[in-house]
């Protein structure tokens, strides 16, 4: 195995095309949670853009409240302070799309840095030939002092060995090199994340989600498959993924469909766990 870059400040920096995402950065080489030092950096009014890398975590966070397998020196762990004049009318709309625009930012700078074909699973999971190369915790919360403010939270699995997964995840799981047969440089695919995100999230403030929505469709690997979703309550729904909702929800059409004339279910789902049912 080559030996890996270990992420350094000048060089992301070297690289890094953004106003203001990058701007403060706050490297660990070991650290509980991105996301969770993010939130007290922000509600200590730390400034907008500001990002919280470390080599390694030992409580990182997935979506649902699962655990995020946090190994050094090999994965790019990272955490976003953003702060923007939202007004209360777009705001629901922008905390559904947050996630799913941060997952379009990571696909293309994987893209773009690795040359990986990255498909995304909504709303979003980072997949090259589904398996899961990443996944995003995103937050929002108010501070006394400093104003709103939402975390975006990034887990990458980058120069990882496959069977370096624990046991469980070994068939789920994959990693950039594995898929791509060649390391990554972290530090380069940092700096092109905080850029592709950063576009996107000017998008949003200045022309609403439209086509951030056309091109977020043309990632996702979900749209036209038969899916089982379970729900907060627990329940199960499965059905065809048909399209993604202005606000960001999923379309999903009951699957098989009825028998005695009734017409199909349909669930738009802004939160539930999502499998790819292969057919």
């Amino acid at each position: 195995m080559q030996p890996l870059s270990p992420l350094s400040l000048d060089t992301i920096r070297s690289t890094l095309a953004t106003q203001a995402f990058g701007r403060r950065i706050d490297l660990h080489d070991r650290i509980d949670s991105t996301n969770r030092e993010a939130v007290a950096l922000a509600h200590a009014g730390v400034e907008h853009g500001t990002v919280v890398v470390t080599d390694s975590q030992t409580e990182g966070r997935g979506r649902l409240s699962r655990q995020w397998f946090s190994p050094p020196a090999v994965n790019l762990y990272c955490s976003i302070v953003i702060r923007k004049p939202i007004g209360a009318d777009q705001m629901a709309e922008w905390l559904s799309w947050l996630p799913l625009i941060t997952a379009l930012a990571a696909a293309e700078s994987i893209d773009t840095i690795a040359a990986a074909s990255v498909s995304v699973k909504w709303p979003n999971d980072l997949l090259i030939a589904e398996r899961k190369i990443g996944g995003i915790l995103c937050e929002s919360g108010t501070g006394a002092r400093s104003g709103s403010y939402q975390i975006v939270g990034l887990g990458l699995n980058v120069n990882g060995d496959r069977n370096d997964f624990p046991e469980d995840l070994r068939e789920t799981a994959t990693t950039i090199r594995h898929e791509t047969g060649h390391p990554v440089e972290r530090n380069r695919l940092l700096a092109r994340f905080l850029h592709e995100l950063e576009a996107c999230v000017e998008e949003f403030e200045s022309r609403g989600s439209e086509r951030l929505a056309l091109a977020y469709q043309q990632r996702c690997g979900t749209i036209g498959k038969t899916v089982k979703a379970t729900l907060t309550d627990g329940k199960e729904f499965i059905g065809l993924a048909e399209g993604i909702e202005q606000d960001g929800t999923l379309r999903v059409v009951q699957r098989p469909l009825p028998t005695d004339g009734r017409p199909p279910d349909i669930q738009r789902l802004r939160v539930a766990d999502i499998i790819h049912v292969r057919t």
